[in-house]
């Protein structure tokens, strides 16, 4: 049997050993390339896809959607299926529009001081976050909510546990939870721009920051209409919350003069801030969406009223055309409006058929008073009668 050749041991280099090679640094999305992202609120009625669609044929370059009916409490119904999310993801990549808002729920209180409604509300808000990272959103806007019987202070921290109990189980990956300023109406948390600040300052382990919408800040008393207004203005965002907390700004033009306190959108440079003072914002380096002086991807979001066909494509024009850069902006499909004619004729049919049942319910109350009263002073007339005939 022939000997077997002795066989040296392999010498151990150490340029040999694997070593695996790390993960590259993910890409920043198109939307954070420094240009200014224009958006408005659109519809996801019919399919998620249509509200792509249509903010493509306005001439967006963002959006902002309902992730569900934004009047209604979801129950079951609150997940959307994984073949539309990733649809609508691939769809909304193709398109290169973003950022993505979501805006939650109007029903949700998070400063609810009644366990049901704030117990309710944390579980609507859970449902949206879920909801919001399945659709691949960057942010999702909330009202704070309302106080009721509370004090400031006892509503601000009923929001932040309410904020921090949603959040639980629900992984962020790269959904930001904006708190939305409020116009001050009634008892409503926000109006005060300490207030949003106060709330974020306790929220240190969430990703979270401030959506400021300009007809709520007109009409709970900031003055963004004057060039000084808007610079104090901006002195009291940096100083209460920080201008690089603020991704999102709501361009609605207000139907309320300053001060007013109540929430009423108008068409842009048509309301009591104007078009001037749209432009100073749109133009204002603090509010850029690019460094070094504004924050990389920051949109201005319009959540103006549609009430006749064109609206909304006028308004996303005027927001270009008042930034300057109307000869930098998608182009829009001509004659394209979420409001057909047929949709506005069935929305002002609804709005007769509501304003009929609100009239014929008071003249019902009208009518039951009148015989309470009738009643009431025949029943004292008797009683009178019968003192009389017992004296």
């Amino acid at each position: 049997m022939p000997e077997q050749p002795i066989i040296q041991p392999t010498q151990f280099d150490p340029e040999d050993e694997y070593r695996p090679e790390p993960e590259p640094e993910p890409l920043p999305p198109s939307w954070m390339d420094g240009s200014l992202r224009i958006g408005i609120h659109t519809s996801i009625v019919g399919s998620y896809l249509n509200a792509l669609e249509s903010a493509r044929k306005l001439g967006c370059n963002a959006l902002q959607i309902f992730s569900a009916s934004p009047r209604m409490w979801q129950g079951g119904s609150a997940r959307i299926p994984e073949v539309d999310a990733q649809a609508f993801r691939a769809r909304r990549d193709e398109l290169r529009l973003g950022p993505l808002v979501v805006h939650a729920n109007y029903l949700i209180n998070l400063a609810s001081e009644q366990r049901m409604l704030q117990t309710r509300s944390i579980q609507a808000f859970h449902d949206e976050i879920v909801r919001a990272m399945a659709l691949g959103a960057d942010f999702l806007v909330v009202h704070p909510g309302s106080r009721g019987e509370a004090t400031m202070g006892q509503a601000i921290s009923t929001i932040v546990e309410s904020v921090k109990q949603a959040s639980k189980r629900a992984p962020m990956g790269g959904l930001r939870i904006l708190i939305e300023n409020t116009a001050g109406m009634g008892t409503a948390v926000g109006a005060r721009l300490e207030e949003v600040g106060e709330i974020l300052a306790g929220l240190p382990n969430l990703p979270v920051g401030a959506c400021l919408d300009t007809a709520h800040l007109f009409a709970a008393g900031y003055d963004i209409k004057s060039e000084a207004g808007l610079a104090s203005t901006i002195g009291q965002i940096d100083g209460a919350i920080g201008l690089e907390n603020v991704p999102v700004i709501h361009v609605n033009d207000s139907k309320i003069p300053l001060g007013g306190r109540v929430d009423r959108h108008e068409h842009i440079g048509k309301g009591k801030i104007g078009a001037e003072a749209f432009a100073r914002i749109l133009r204002h380096p603090r509010f850029a969406s690019a460094a070094p002086e504004g924050l990389t991807g920051r949109v201005f979001v319009a959540e103006t009223p549609i009430d006749d066909p064109g609206d909304d494509r006028r308004n996303v024009a005027a927001l270009w055309e008042l930034a300057g850069l109307q000869e930098q902006a998608p182009e829009a499909e001509k004659g394209f409006s979420m409001l057909t004619p047929a949709l506005k004729k069935k929305i002002s049919e609804n709005r007769k058929m509501e304003k009929k049942r609100k009239d014929n319910a008071e003249t019902l109350r009208t009518r039951r008073f009148a015989g309470n009263k009738t009643r009431t002073k025949k029943s004292a007339a008797r009683k009178s009668k019968a003192k009389k005939k017992r004296g």
